[in-house]
């Protein structure tokens, strides 16, 4: 069997243009983590970390078809989606904790390099585990509903419809899940 041909970044989101779903799973299994290893160097904060990733991929859902392979390459149009949900979460969490010190100089926030570190790799590990330990002591619809939202990328009306259940309870269970998981790590910190 043939190895299937590596599709370029481009081309996928020409595909996500069009509605692919499959092309998005795709971008977010090649982008994911580095976009997320971006955004906790800024907002040192896993949860906040985790929240960009789905806001730079639900907007590339939405806008893909604005992208202009002329102007850019694909990834750096990415990185600079992630860069501006990245600022806007900065000026979010300084509004909200006035009195915290926030990190506030946007020069800092940097495109990485194509590869993760060794010790990044390693930070990401450590907290797929704390968060994959978070996840068992949830209850089982809770945890259910966020592994089909982040693990499977499901919408809350896509797990809405899987499952059988109400928008407003897919919600609901989602953000009650969060929410605990947010205290569990939270108080693992402390």
């Amino acid at each position: 069997m043939e190895p299937l041909p590596v599709v370029d970044d481009a081309s996928l989101l020409t595909r996500i243009a069009k509605g692919d779903q499959t092309a998005l799973s795709a971008l977010y299994d090649r982008y994911a983590r580095i976009i997320h290893s971006v955004a906790f160097k800024s907002l040192r904060s896993i949860e906040e970390s985790e929240e960009v990733v789905l806001d730079v991929f639900a907007q590339v859902w939405r806008i893909a078809g604005r992208y202009d392979k002329q102007k850019g390459r694909a990834d750096t149009w990415l990185f600079m989606l992630a860069r501006s949900r990245v600022l806007d979460r900065l000026r979010k969490l300084q509004r909200n904790r006035a009195s915290a010190p926030a990190f506030n100089d946007a020069d800092e926030i940097q495109i990485p390099a194509s590869e993760v570190s060794p010790i990044e790799e390693a930070m990401i590990s450590e907290r797929r585990d704390r968060v994959a330990s978070a996840l068992k002591n949830l209850p089982d619809e809770q945890r259910l509903a966020i592994e089909l939202a982040y693990y499977q990328g499901l919408t809350q009306s896509q797990i809405a419809a899987q499952t059988g259940l109400s928008l407003g309870t897919v919600k609901t269970r989602v953000r009650l899940g969060l929410s605990k998981l947010k205290l569990t790590l939270e108080a693992e910190t402390s």
